[in-house]
């Protein structure tokens, strides 16, 4: 079994709605403090890190997967409708390919409901610990919200109902199990950390003797929030040292990114996921008038 395109109707299966919690807490700038993290705990699951580890160009260009990843997340939650929906279509397609074994002998298929769901499980979880790290937790009200709508988003990516717990409280025992259970420190989880502790250049215009110093400090503090941010048990899973000191550490980073960004009018939080959208609209529209010229010329 495989995840299909939903057959739903709209009214059923909506994307995100402007003013909804979604929109206020997917794209706050402080979940992006946590996208180490959440690709991290995406390739630990089996068949999400044999995938990467045989179909996808990660450890050679981190960077442009990281922005492809950026625009997709960004349109299908600030997109609206039409264009979540293209974007679900599309990356089902990108991943109908992507089935193999792994090196220990287990066949995977990256449209599995299991791993397909788990990848959108990460994405359901971190805005939601990056806000009770890094902001306000969100109360039990706020959390259903939240968490109806994403169910949403997880039916327009091509979730069935069945696949998705019904409430919060469901979906973190679902959570948890999986983090228990299911998640392991294969290559994937190796090659995401290595890219951590130094970080390839972001471009070649930047000079690799400004580049070095910086990539190491800027690889030393996604390490560091990456490790704080994880579950204690994966921390140990992966080999990541952790102790007392550590943790009054990231408490301090905290409070600093907590005075600094709780000020701001959430327009300007989310900004960046909003004009991320706009970008990957636009380069969508361009892409289908350039199909329509070909199309026209032959």
């Amino acid at each position: 079994m495989t995840v299909t395109p939903s057959a739903a109707t709209a009214s059923q299966v909506r994307a995100p709605l402007p003013g909804g919690p979604v929109r206020r807490v997917f794209g706050d700038v402080r979940a992006l403090l946590l996208a180490p993290e959440l690709l991290l705990l995406q390739v630990a699951h089996p068949a999400v890190g044999a995938g990467v580890a045989d179909h996808s160009n990660f450890r050679a260009e981190p960077w442009p997967r990281l922005g492809r990843t950026l625009l997709s997340l960004s349109t299908v939650i600030y997109g609206g409708q039409d264009a979540a929906t293209a974007e679900a279509r599309r990356l089902i397609g990108v991943h109908a390919g992507m089935k193999g074994v792994d090196p220990s002998g287990r066949r995977y298929h990256a449209l599995h409901p299991e791993a397909y769901h788990w990848v959108h499980a990460t994405l359901v979880k971190a805005p939601v610990d990056a806000m009770r790290i890094f902001g306000r937790e969100l109360d039990e009200r706020q959390i259903e919200e939240y968490y109806r709508e994403m169910r949403n988003v997880g039916r327009v990516w091509g979730l069935k109902e069945h696949h998705l717990p019904p409430d919060w409280e469901a979906f973190g025992a679902y959570y948890d199990s999986m983090v228990a259970e299911r998640l392991e420190a294969n290559r994937s989880v190796r090659d995401v950390l290595d890219a951590l502790a130094a970080p390839a250049r972001p471009a070649r215009w930047i000079p690799g003797a400004l580049w070095r110093p910086l990539g190491r400090a800027a690889g030393r503090g996604a390490l560091f929030v990456t490790a704080g941010a994880l579950p204690p048990v994966l921390r140990e899973r992966f080999g990541l040292p952790w102790d007392p000191r550590r943790e009054r550490r990231m408490r301090r980073f905290a409070r600093v990114v907590r005075v600094l960004v709780s000020p701001l009018p959430v327009r300007l939080r989310v900004a960046p996921g909003r004009m991320l959208a706009h970008t990957a609209e636009r380069r969508r529209r361009a892409l289908a008038a350039a199909s329509r010229g070909t199309c026209a010329d032959a």
